[in-house]
Order: structure tokens, then C-alpha cells, then sequence
């Protein structure tokens, strides 16, 4: 097993039970959970409200861990100037609530913001996005997933939810990270995170990280 690049993500929902989605700026353009790496000494909680904040706007409450996914086999071509596979990714995705009733900040830029309701997700989801979002929805928590690169599986039915014609989306900003994830902070193991449970739902497969 080599070098493992950590990481964390949120769910964020706000009072009308919709989740807040990050379009990429390049790339596939998918849609992925607002978040990014951890910084030297950090805990998952708090850079889980710092990514969402600096990337978003928004402040939140972090609420519980929805699971902790390790990503393996997420090579394709390396990105220019690094050399060998890359890094494993282990992210660590929360249960969030937006706080308020609009962004406390301006965002960062980097990405299409835009709240959807959970029966009207896009389809073009990163596979830590789709996976979380999938244990989510099923009010799981404490999932621990080992994901590698293959055919997504679908998001689960939600009858009870409307399904508008189209999402609130908030106006785009320049720049953009590949992954979804924001890219401030620096990169850096470290061994602490939360405990979670592990539960037995059906293993959610992936194409990409």
C-alpha cells in the first residue's frame, strides 16, 4: 500500500432538506461533495467547516461522520511534473447543516455552487460524491467503503422528495479544482480521525476518485 493522500468532504443540507454540489470548472465538470485535504496536525472536523467555508461561503454545523472512504486504483495519467501512480485518497465525509439563510463569506472560487433536492441529483457525480451521497440518503453513519475504479452504482429512490424542473444554482466563479475538493491548505498524513461503525449496506463501486 503506498502513500495515502487524506482528505474530507460534507453532505451540507440546508432547511429545506436540498444538498449543496460543487460543478467542477474542468475536466468531466462532475458534480462533487464541497471539501478538500487536511493540513498538518488538523482534525477531519474542522477542516471538513474550514473547506466548506473558504470554498462555499457558508458556515456549518458539522452534524456526525457518514463514513470514511478509501479510494484505490485512482490513477490515469499522472498530472504534469509528478512522477510515479498517485497516492491512495482516505476521506473522511460529514453530515453538515447550513447555518443561516444565505453564505456568511464570499466563496472561493473554483466551482458552480448549486443546492439540489435529493430525488433530483445530477448523474455525472464523483464516486466519493455518489457513494456518500448514497449513505446519506439511507441515513447511514460510521460506513467504512473501500472504492476502486469501476461502474458507479445508482443513487437510491427517494419518492417522498419533489423533484423540481431545475436547482437553485448560485453564479459560477473562476478557476477550479479537478477534484471537487478545495485545494487550500497544505497536503499531510496524519492518523487521527473519527472512530466510525462499520455497517453492512451493499459495497457502492466507483469509476474515478
Amino acid at each position: 500500500m503506498g502513500a495515502f493522500t487524506w482528505a474530507v468532504a460534507a453532505v451540507v443540507t440546508d432547511d429545506a432538506g436540498r444538498v449543496l454540489l460543487c460543478r467542477q470548472g474542468r475536466g468531466e465538470r462532475r458534480h462533487a461533495l464541497p471539501g478538500g485535504r487536511l493540513r498538518p496536525a488538523e482534525s477531519p472536523v474542522h477542516a471538513a467547516a474550514r473547506h466548506i467555508r473558504a470554498e462555499t461561503g457558508w458556515e456549518v454545523e458539522v452534524v456526525d461522520l457518514v463514513g470514511i472512504y478509501h479510494l484505490t486504483g485512482t490513477c490515469g495519467p499522472p498530472p504534469a511534473g509528478h512522477a510515479g501512480p498517485l497516492p491512495d485518497v482516505l476521506v473522511h465525509v460529514f453530515r453538515a447543516r447550513a447555518r443561516g439563510t444565505g453564505p456568511a463569506g464570499d466563496p472561493m472560487g473554483g466551482c458552480r455552487l448549486s443546492w439540489h433536492h435529493p430525488g433530483a441529483l445530477p448523474e455525472a457525480l464523483t464516486p466519493t460524491t455518489r457513494a456518500a451521497l448514497t449513505d446519506a440518503l439511507a441515513d447511514r453513519s460510521g460506513v467504512l467503503r473501500h472504492a476502486t475504479p469501476t461502474s458507479p452504482a445508482p443513487l437510491p429512490p427517494t419518492p417522498d422528495e419533489p423533484a423540481p424542473g431545475d436547482p437553485a444554482t448560485v453564479p459560477p466563479a473562476t478557476g477550479g479544482p479537478a477534484t471537487g475538493l478545495s485545494t487550500t491548505g497544505d497536503p499531510a498524513p496524519t492518523t487521527n480521525h473519527p472512530p466510525g461503525q462499520r455497517t453492512t449496506p451493499p459495497t457502492t463501486h466507483m469509476t474515478h476518485p
